[in-house]
């Protein structure tokens, strides 16, 4: 019917209004109300095309991966009062939407002789406060490991190298220890692959005053978190294949440094939608309001 309207609205300069309402067998009082209600439409229109440059603006900052959800929290904290079902609208309405991440294949390769260490996680991948648990995982992208914070989901070390030994967990748990405050005995976490179990992050992990913890192999559920991030990465960061190992690393240190740990948004069941930056600002906070 909007469209009936709309050829009236077009024609009535070359024939009378009744004419055509008579033709076209509608109403003159429904015209003259659809008329009436054009003014409002096209302020709607306007509106949803502000909102959609926001959302598209939005949408390119977080590397075109942001989905609806984070969307409407970005616009929430920049004081936008939109619900979150405009929000889905407008987004399928230009065809704007985040990434699907892929399903991940597993690296573990235990060692057969190796001890490993008891699961001090049971899949319970929360924590009161930073410093208290950390998981880590190994992929290939070509190749780079990292530790995850739980209590903040901060990226607090990483390594990148072209082998899969023992040094490369070591290297990224040490960074781990020198940018962020573990906690004594705090819990490392992992898979039982072999760069786990050997005696040089056995050692590493001694030396720090922290304690190892091990899921079951095979299970991608007992290492849920540190999984979960590796296919975000590889799900966000938008280039499957790179030239070199040079141009992986600067552009995985970009992600991690300046869009992961500081832009993306997730969602805290206290705070709402944070980064992870944000998430450890927010606990530190707390931590000296308390003291």
């Amino acid at each position: 019917m909007n469209d009936v309207y709309a050829f009236i609205e077009a024609e009535k300069t070359t024939h009378p209004v009744a004419l055509l309402c008579r033709l076209l067998k509608v109403a003159r009082s429904s015209f003259y109300a659809w008329m009436a209600g054009e003014q409002a439409r096209a302020a709607r229109r306007a509106a949803d095309d502000a909102l959609a440059q926001e959302i598209t603006v939005l949408h390119i900052a977080s590397r075109c991966t942001y989905g609806v959800p984070r969307i409407h929290a970005e616009l929430r904290r920049l004081e936008w009062r939109v619900n979150r079902k405009r929000v889905e609208r407008v987004m399928r309405e230009r065809g704007i939407a985040g990434v699907t991440r892929r399903k991940r294949r597993s690296l573990t390769r235990p060692a057969k002789k190796a001890v490993p260490a008891h699961d001090l996680i049971g899949r319970d991948f929360t924590a009161h406060a930073p410093g208290r648990k950390l998981v880590g995982d190994i992929t290939y992208i070509p190749t780079d490991e990292g530790w995850l914070d739980l209590a903040t989901r901060e990226i607090v070390g990483y390594s990148m190298a072209d082998h899969h030994r023992a040094s490369l967990v070591v290297d990224a748990l040490a960074m781990a220890a020198g940018r962020s405050d573990l906690q004594p005995g705090c819990i490392v976490h992992s898979d039982r692959g072999a760069e786990y179990t050997a005696d040089e992050l056995h050692r590493e992990i001694g030396r720090l005053g922290l304690r190892q913890s091990m899921g079951r192999t095979g299970s991608c559920y007992d290492n849920a978190a540190a999984e979960s991030f590796f296919a975000l990465l590889k799900a966000e960061i938008g280039t499957r294949r790179w030239p070199d190992r040079t141009t992986a690393r600067a552009e995985i240190f970009t992600f991690i440094e300046t869009f992961y740990n500081r832009k993306r948004l997730r969602r805290h069941p206290v705070w709402g939608y944070l980064t992870p930056l944000e998430t450890r600002q927010r606990h530190e906070q707390v931590h000296a309001l308390a003291a």
